[in-house]
């Protein structure tokens, strides 16, 4: 058994070089993860979420981008010390990803077959033959028909919903410790939406592999979630168990997002809308990063950043509001 989590980020730092200088999109972000835990980021687009994921592969690079502090610690071992040799035995054998747009991930040049056995190969170490068979096996496991002629036919010969169980297949193909599903139904219609979440949470059952969720849909989030990380503007602002955040929403932003959700129970002429936008990570606000949009501001949120507590067991919130920032945001003469 064992005694550190499975993955597990302190501190992460994330900037961009532009004309104008440097700005950071992930700041200071920190998550643990755990055995077969599923994990969902959620959030504005612009938050922070896919740039947090594709740092977790160390995808953020070039001359512009760079992770500038922070660890990601794999089992204990921090995968910023790794090299690009040794990371590129990682990604895919230990962490894979399943990317947002299923149209466009696949080589359109290339067969299925062909795609699933390049990756098969390159980590596991067989064959052709082999690596063949344990493709098949795996459409099988994400539930394609016709497996072996699936093989031959190329991407635009398979309908969205195919494609992205194909791109499932290859992400669990090596038997990943962690998989990384970013938006996983983006540009899927509802049944097939339905379809593909329903396969996640069964291999999350079957194969215990922890998944780190990114998704807008709230309604996704409370079926497959163990937990819910909320990033705003490259920060979380709030993290806590799946029934916790939803029953006692602790930030003005999670809350706002709760809030714009439809409801059976509820009518309305217009849905609830957060006013503004997420702000350009060159032109974040003083103080708390939300407060332009928030309707319960006070001055103390004007002028200073919170620091992301714990207001309950496992329960965390970056919120001068929030239950025990109350007294320290009245010390600095906030109203």
């Amino acid at each position: 058994m064992y005694l550190v989590p499975l993955l597990k980020v302190e501190n992460l730092q994330v900037d961009f070089k532009v004309d104008e200088g440097t700005i950071t999109v992930v700041n200071g972000v920190n998550l643990t993860i755990d055995e077969g835990e599923v994990v969902a980021l959620v959030g504005e687009s612009g938050s922070g979420k896919s740039m947090t994921c594709l740092s977790l592969l160390r995808l953020v690079s070039g001359p512009s981008g760079r992770i500038s502090r922070g660890r990601i610690l794999l089992r204990g071992e921090d995968l910023l010390l790794k090299s690009e040799r040794e990371m590129q035995r990682i990604r895919g054998n230990d962490i894979a990803m399943i990317f947002q747009e299923p149209m466009t991930s696949l080589n359109p040049v290339f067969t299925v077959g062909d795609q699933l056995c390049e990756s098969i190969i390159l980590h596991q170490k067989v064959g052709k033959k082999e690596a063949w068979t344990r493709a098949i096996e795996m459409l099988r496991l994400v539930q394609i028909p016709l497996a072996e002629k699936r093989m031959y036919e190329y991407p635009h010969q398979l309908s969205g919903g195919m494609r992205q169980r194909v791109m499932i297949a290859m992400a669990l193909s090596c038997n990943p410790k962690i998989l990384i599903a970013d938006e996983p139904t983006t540009a899927l219609d509802v049944t097939i939406q339905a379809q593909i979440m329903e396969l996640m949470k069964e291999l999350n059952r079957r194969l215990g592999t922890a998944i780190i969720l990114v998704s807008h849909d709230l309604g996704i989030v409370a079926e497959i979630a163990d937990r819910v990380a909320v990033m705003y503007a490259g920060q979380v602002v709030e993290e806590a168990d799946v029934e916790d955040l939803f029953d006692s929403p602790a930030h003005p932003y999670t809350r706002g997002l709760l809030e714009c959700r439809p409801s059976l129970n509820k009518e309305l002429e217009r849905l609830y809308a957060i006013r503004g936008v997420v702000p350009d990570p060159s032109q974040f606000p003083s103080g708390c990063r939300f407060h332009p949009r928030c309707q319960e501001v006070r001055t103390a949120c004007q002028e200073q950043l919170p620091q992301l507590k714990e207001i309950e067991k496992g329960h965390k919130v970056r919120c001068w509001l929030a239950t025990g920032q109350a007294a320290e945001m009245q010390k600095m003469g906030g109203n």
